[in-house]
């Protein structure tokens, strides 16, 4: 991927992370944006040719700067990971707070609008490239105390799908990508707030969550990496539209305990 422009938002820690130094392995050029300072410095201090901004991209105008500082740097794009998102609250729908609800929907759905309508005439005017929306197996089900990141990840995955024919034309690919349960410390946040919620030890809740999938077991980053990577290759060339699930089969959701 030499001389490709890829952009990755909240990709200074994470599956972000991953995926950055993946693209970075086949030689892309790689700009992320990420709200965390130190995050940005510890990622740029092991990967000292990707450029960086710090922004939230839930805001506009954050939003706007990563371009500026895009063009600044490259001038065009080719490939856009909108990946920025958070787990949001674990509770019953009547006991969200509208507050939480509005940050997550705006980290983890709002901001893959607001990075995409500024990315398309950099990727138009390139002739074209790939959108890839980093999605959730909860995009798929529903989710127990999940509420608006479950629905988050379902609009996202609508977008996708109204993107795929919308810019089909102009010769630009939009898939997402539906991790399962991802090995790390977002997951491990998850469980303990369930266990806490619930009131039962965590690993009860973890063994709830490993029984979801068929082959009984969380996906790692570099897994979710390499799919993306694929998808945003030309080998890759004829497939757009697709919300693409990387969970080792999730069989359900409905982690309510028994």
């Amino acid at each position: 991927m030499t001389n490709v422009i890829v952009l990755i938002s909240g990709a200074a820690s994470g599956i972000g992370r991953k995926v950055a130094e993946a693209f970075l392995g086949q030689g892309a050029n790689v700009h992320i944006c990420d709200s965390s300072a130190d995050m940005i410095a510890e990622f740029v201090a092991a990967n000292p040719t990707a450029t960086t901004t710090e922004a939230d991209v839930s805001i506009v105008a954050d939003v706007d700067r990563v371009f500026a500082d895009l063009k600044q740097h490259y001038g065009t794009l080719n490939i856009l990971i909108n990946n920025a998102g958070i787990a949001g609250p674990t509770a019953t729908v009547d006991n969200i707070d509208p507050a939480d609800w509005d940050q997550c929907v705006a980290v983890d759905l709002s901001s893959a609008f607001y990075m995409t309508r500024r990315a398309v005439p950099l990727l138009r005017a390139a002739g074209g490239g790939s959108i890839i929306n980093v999605a959730s197996t909860a995009g798929l089900f529903g989710v127990p105390m999940r509420s608006p990141y479950a629905a988050s990840k379902w609009g996202l995955i609508g977008l996708t799908k109204t993107w795929a024919m919308e810019l089909g034309p102009d010769n630009i690919r939009v898939n997402a990508v539906c991790p399962g349960c991802v090995s790390g410390p977002r997951i491990e946040g998850v469980i303990d707030a369930d266990a806490k919620k619930r009131g039962v030890p965590p690993e009860e809740i973890r063994n709830i969550y490993l029984r979801q999938s068929s082959m009984r077991s969380f996906v790692s980053p570099e897994e979710i990496a390499d799919t993306i990577l694929f998808l945003a290759s030309n080998k890759a060339s004829r497939i757009s539209g697709q919300a693409l699930a990387i969970d080792g089969h999730t069989e359900t959701l409905a982690n309510w305990l028994d």
